[in-house]
């Protein structure tokens, strides 16, 4: 059953961290580009980062260069998208998909930062 499965929101203050994992099952995970996006309610979806197959294309919005880096472990069909320097505008539900379509989707976690 193919799946992806989000872990590592929660509540965090300005200037800390969060390390988000996704857990994917039932593709072959090293074909897929694998991404994170998040939803920030009133806005449109927005793509966070990106990585290759193999980790040898990373791409990165605008609004969390410098701050966010994207990895992944193959063996472990998973990845994770260390989170630094966090703010405010960073609160929203962060989800990851599978693809450079994102054919597939996890059911997203809660990330919110606040003092």
């Amino acid at each position: 059953q193919l799946q992806l499965v989000e872990n590592g929101g929660g509540l965090v203050q300005p200037g800390g961290s969060l390390r988000l994992s996704c857990a994917a099952s039932g593709f072959t995970f090293s074909r897929y580009h694998m991404n994170w996006h998040r939803q920030i309610p009133g806005k449109e979806r927005e793509l966070v980062a990106r990585i290759s197959g193999y980790g040898r294309n990373i791409d990165y919005g605008d609004s969390v260069k410098g701050r966010f880096t994207i990895s992944r472990d193959n063996a472990k069909n998973t990845v994770y998208l260390q989170m630094n320097s966090l703010k405010p505008e960073d609160t929203a539900v962060y989800y990851c998909s599978a693809g450079l379509d994102d054919r597939y989707w996890g059911q997203g976690t809660q990330v919110t930062v606040s003092s």
